[in-house]
């Protein structure tokens, strides 16, 4: 009578078993003939991949809150009280707690399946630099001096206009959401490849899951969402959600996804938008210009503006509180996931976005 009852278990576990071994199998299948197939990751981004984000992306994008944030938490509920139950079947001795096991490798197995048809693929896809054609090439600290000056001088441009709160920092007070998705829309006529349906950003519900690893934002994979972190100041918000905006494109690497968003918020004609595109941009070179050339990097440097002083203050001040061992760790795995997913200078290439606003500049920004 026992055997008879575990029995309908078992037969579970093995559908458990051979389903874990197809989205696995599939999975690394998928994995080693994007890196190893020329075309396929290009073929597969410009084709498939918007399928999904038509389908899946659209499907969650209808929803006012984080669908990844939300799962993470019955994700979390569900481990615990499967936790318990196998906790009780071994007190009981019975084999039901055999199942948990299958029950997690199934579920890293899907998980793994969704990161690479969602995100994994696309890394080795072709950049945003050779379909747009702005390459990135050598240039001298005298030619990154001059775009600072040029940032330098936007920045003052839109930082006294745009709205403040009254410990001086900017203030957003327009749909981030939906203006976000415009200013991604509008780079299409201009580049090509950055045409295609764009749901709205989402705002975590508890931000400080981002604010403890030090991540203004995220890409979920899994559901196709760009979320980002609602508690940083204000001036980083517009551009981090452009920034990952630019993953539902397929372009992963994000040097190009900070140099997309910075394309989008420069060129929006929300002030806010500006102002987050050309300061975020002026940090990044002005962090390489320093290293270049200190005496160049002063002088700029002494140009700016006291309402961005004020704002660049309050992120310092912000980030601060979170400083940690959390942050530490967060920041290795980041780390170490840019650098196996071939971007081999790691976290630093974040700064890499300079070598094409550098570009940018030379070709289209005097």
């Amino acid at each position: 009578m026992q055997a008879y009852l575990l029995a309908p278990r078992f037969r579970g576990n093995r559908a458990k078993q051979i389903a874990s071994a197809v989205l696995l199998a599939a999975a690394l299948v998928l994995s080693i003939t994007a890196r190893m197939v020329p075309g396929f990751a290009q073929w597969y981004s410009t084709h498939l991949y918007p399928v999904w984000v038509g389908s899946l992306g659209r499907l969650t994008g209808y929803l006012p809150f984080s669908a990844a944030e939300i799962l993470l938490y019955l994700l979390l509920a569900a481990i615990a009280l499967r936790a318990v139950r196998s906790a009780a079947d071994i007190r009981k001795k019975q084999a039901g707690y055999k199942g948990a096991g299958w029950d997690l490798l199934l579920l890293v197995a899907a998980l793994c399946f969704l990161y690479v048809v969602n995100c994994g693929i696309n890394y080795h896809r072709d950049s945003f630099s050779e379909c747009s054609g702005i390459q990135a090439e050598e240039y001298t600290a005298d030619e990154l001096k001059a775009v600072c000056q040029w940032l330098t001088d936007k920045v003052a441009d839109y930082a006294g206009s745009v709205p403040r709160g009254p410990n001086g920092g900017m203030v957003l007070k327009l749909d981030l959401e939906d203006n976000a998705a415009e200013a991604m829309r509008a780079l299409k006529d201009e580049y090509p490849e950055l045409e295609g349906y764009y749901p709205q950003p989402k705002e975590l519900m508890n931000s400080w899951i981002l604010s403890v690893q030090n991540l203004s934002g995220v890409y979920s994979p899994f559901t196709i969402e760009a979320n980002y972190n609602g508690d940083m100041q204000d001036y980083n918000i517009p551009f981090t959600a452009c920034h990952e905006l630019s993953h539902l494109r397929g372009f992963m690497q994000e040097q190009e996804a900070n140099f997309i968003a910075f394309l989008a918020c420069s060129g929006s004609e929300e002030e806010a938008f500006a102002y987050s595109g050309y300061l975020m941009g002026w940090i990044h070179c002005m962090n390489v210009l320093y290293r270049a050339d200190y005496d160049a990097w002063e002088e700029v440097r002494s140009q700016l503006p006291q309402e961005a002083e004020q704002d660049l203050k309050l992120n310092r001040e912000f980030w601060a509180e979170y400083d940690g061992r959390i942050a530490e760790v967060s920041n290795r795995v980041n780390d170490t996931y840019l650098k196996a997913n071939g971007q081999s200078d790691g976290v630093k290439s974040y700064n890499r976005m300079v070598d094409l606003i550098v570009a940018y500049y030379e070709r289209d920004g005097r």
